[in-house]
């Protein structure tokens, strides 16, 4: 019997529910967690690069913040509806125009010659991403099953922690190396090269759109246009809080929740006869209509970690931004280490291990915040590597198990939406994490005269309260199982 080539071998590939392992799955993951990596990295890296951009372009700091929030939006606003269509259409040919428009922008970036330029082509990034990030989840659900899913999502996992850990550092390296006026340049140029590679690499380990993919199918125009008015009005007042004191800046936020209850009624309505943006049936899922929220409220206190540790560090006590970087690398790395065992555990354990990694989280925060207090001087870094560590295993006991229970009972023709929904909680949670820990902060600032050790502390509780919020979701969940 003959053999088919490679492409249309994967093209004839059997339909989700007769499962043949792609001999290729592993080469694959490698390509789209490379891609995620590239991605993450960039949000860490930009973020040390400030300084650089604001002496090399004289930005103000209205550009500075669009710079980092241009791309968190855009990124936000694409999530879910470029999951739909990578479920429509194919996911292989959506990840690759993501990669070839992130490099092309990153390009743009690296050359732009004014900070307004810089936040035009950030926000194309952004969009970039959008294409990229849901298709990687996707991609995972369709080629991996049972005990390989749980390891290929804990890979994800560590990809995140360790891109968060070396964003700094390479930054930091990145700009020593090229001066402090041009060095910023370097940053964005990094990701020709990795950009390029991931390209020609896609083309050969990933499965090409099957024939069921490849029919016509409706993308729900209206299904877009209201879920992403009411992301960008949930987004918008928490991205200008600083910036943005008009009442009308608030008043987005009712309007944002009259948006998302018109855009249920429609999906409702769209999904009886069509394919909706999302299927509302996901929410009647158990794992995935508890395990979103937990994601949301993890996020919020995660990110907003790095961001008031930074300030702390470099604004209150002169760090340069490598050490600033290598002093967070204990949590990051901490969450890389066991990311992969905890999502092939979790299968087994169920959301108890979510729960223990959420008190683990709790305790390492705990110790931060007795450590600042006992030893807030310049070797502060030195007294919370420890409790940052411990806080970082319990992370990595949370993000990628808890996104493998969430998904594990998704179709697998609709893991990219499904995907895109959880990304963007991630994102709301992200914006309105490093809102409000960031008022917390720059109040207590404020009021303490200059202490930064005291704002640092303050945001570490409402970090805590956002952890101890998604804790409180997942013992429900624990106990309502009878687990």
């Amino acid at each position: 019997m003959p053999t088919l080539p490679m492409e249309e071998a994967k093209t004839a590939a059997p339909p989700p529910d007769e499962y043949r392992p792609d001999p290729d799955r592993w080469k694959a993951l490698a390509v789209v967690l490379a891609a995620g990596f590239m991605t993450l990295l960039d949000v860490s890296i930009v973020n040390v690069a400030l300084p650089s951009i604001e002496q090399g372009l004289h930005a103000q700091a209205n550009a500075l913040e669009w710079i980092v929030a241009g791309y968190a939006l855009a990124l936000g606003l694409l999530l879910v509806p470029s999951g739909r269509f990578g479920d429509a259409h194919g996911r292989r040919p959506v990840f690759m125009v993501g990669v070839a428009l992130f490099v092309v922008a990153s390009a743009a970036c690296a050359l732009a010659p004014t900070a307004l330029a810089l936040v035009l082509m950030r926000i194309v990034q952004g969009f970039a991403g959008g294409l990229i990030s849901p298709q990687i989840s996707g991609l995972i659900q369709s080629l991996f099953r049972g005990q390989e899913r749980g390891r290929a999502f804990g890979l994800f996992g560590s990809t995140i922690g360790v891109s968060t850990a070396v964003g700094p550092l390479v930054g930091g390296a990145l700009i020593a190396l090229f001066g402090v006026h041009d060095g910023w340049r370097a940053v964005f140029f990094v990701n020709l090269p990795i950009g390029a590679a991931i390209l020609l690499l896609s083309r050969r380990y990933l499965p090409a759109p099957t024939a069921a993919e490849r029919r016509p199918q409706a993308l729900d125009p209206l299904g877009v246009v209201l879920l992403g008015a009411a992301v960008l009005c949930i987004l918008v007042p928490f991205i200008e809080q600083r910036a943005w004191h008009s009442p009308l800046r608030l008043a987005l936020f009712p309007l944002a929740a009259a948006l998302l209850v018109a855009w249920v009624l429609h999906e409702r309505r769209y999904g009886r006869t069509r394919e909706p943006l999302v299927s509302l049936d996901l929410f009647r899922i158990r794992s995935y209509a508890l395990g979103a929220p937990v994601g949301l409220f993890y996020f919020a206190g995660f990110i907003a970690v790095f961001f008031i540790l930074t300030q702390y560090l470099q604004l209150g006590l002169g760090y340069p931004a490598w050490k600033s970087g290598l002093a967070a690398t204990p949590f990051a790395l901490g969450g890389a280490l066991v990311a992969s065992a905890g999502s092939r555990q979790v299968l087994r354990s169920g959301p108890k291990l979510v729960a223990f990694g959420l008190a683990m989280v709790l305790v390492g925060l705990a110790g931060v915040w007795l450590a600042v207090g006992a030893h807030p001087g310049h070797d502060v870094a030195l007294w919370t590597a420890l409790p940052l560590l411990i806080a970082g295993l319990g992370g990595g006991l949370v993000i990628s198990p808890n996104l493998t229970l969430t998904l594990s009972q998704v179709p697998v023709e609709r893991a990219g939406s499904a995907g895109g929904v959880l990304q963007t909680g991630q994102r709301i949670g992200t914006a309105a994490g490093i809102a409000i820990t960031g008022s917390v902060f720059y109040t207590q600032l404020a009021s303490s005269h200059g202490d930064y050790a005291s704002a640092f502390r303050h945001g570490i509780v409402s970090i805590a309260a956002f952890v101890a919020a998604a804790l409180a979701l997942v013992l429900a969940d624990v106990f309502t199982r009878g687990a």
